[in-house]
């Protein structure tokens, strides 16, 4: 059983950073791609950025292009998303999902608890 647990959201001013971690269990994580999802209120999940087997492989949504990073450290079978320049509109709760597969669907089998991520403008 595969099982993913965030860390690292919080209360952060506009135009501030966060790094979120995603620590996996279970599973062979360096097949694994992993991804970060969030969720704002009153809105619908949507996926944020994504990392393949290896840190060269990443995705990003348009609305986190250039602010965001996503890496990974297959030793410490960890996934992190670095914040930066971050706008009211990034509030969300930020979930790690993974397929544990090197393919990720829009709705991955594993899912974390969530993190909760505010900025105050």
């Amino acid at each position: 059983q595969v099982q993913l647990v965030e860390s690292g959201g919080g209360l952060v001013q506009a135009g501030g950073s966060l790094r979120l971690a995603c620590a996996v269990s279970g599973g062979t994580f360096s097949r694994f791609t992993v991804g970060w999802f969030r969720q704002a209120p009153r809105k619908e999940r949507e996926f944020v950025a994504s990392v393949g087997r290896s840190s060269g492989i990443t995705v990003y949504a348009d609305s986190v292009k250039g602010r965001f990073t996503i890496s990974r450290d297959n030793a410490k079978n960890s996934v992190y998303l670095q914040m930066n320049s971050l706008k009211p509109e990034d509030t969300a709760v930020y979930y790690c999902a993974t397929d544990a597969s090197p393919v990720l669907t829009t709705t991955p089998d594993y899912w974390g608890q969530g993190t909760q991520v505010t900025v105050s403008s």
